[in-house]
């Protein structure tokens, strides 16, 4: 499994409820709209993660974290990954991504990363702890 990360900021003149509602609605819906079946071929899940700053417990201070949003696409392998960046760099769909990315985000240099976790033992008796992906109810 492959977790690829990206960071975006909101655009100064949005606030965040109109940040998130646009983002949620349409631009997480581009791909669907753009006739794409499944909508990001590949990917296991798709989540987008709204940041909310709050008092750091240390210091007492609200500190920016630099970031409005995190998303999140998990993949099962390197390959799944390689072929949807082929796919979102294609220059005949680049435009209107472009397009609507103005209409969301402060800039087009949006950190693009994947990830390596590494999981602590949380359970009630120390022992591993484990998420699983299901679909529907």
């Amino acid at each position: 499994m492959l977790k690829q990360l990206c960071f975006f900021r909101k655009r100064p003149d949005m606030t965040m409820d109109a940040f998130m509602d646009y983002y949620e609605n349409q631009h997480s819906q581009l791909s669907k709209k753009m006739g794409a079946q499944p909508a990001i071929p590949g990917a296991v899940r798709y989540v987008r993660r709204y940041l909310v700053p709050e008092k750091n417990p240390i210091t007492g201070e609200v500190h920016d974290p630099g970031y409005d949003c995190v998303m999140e696409i998990w993949w099962n392998s390197r390959e799944d990954f390689e072929r949807s960046q082929a796919i979102i760099s294609d220059p005949a769909r680049l435009p209107m991504t472009r397009a609507d990315e103005e209409k969301l985000f402060a800039s087009h240099a949006n950190p693009v990363c994947t990830c390596i976790e590494y999981d602590s033992p949380m359970g009630p008796s120390g022992e591993a702890t484990r998420v699983g992906i299901s679909y529907g109810d």
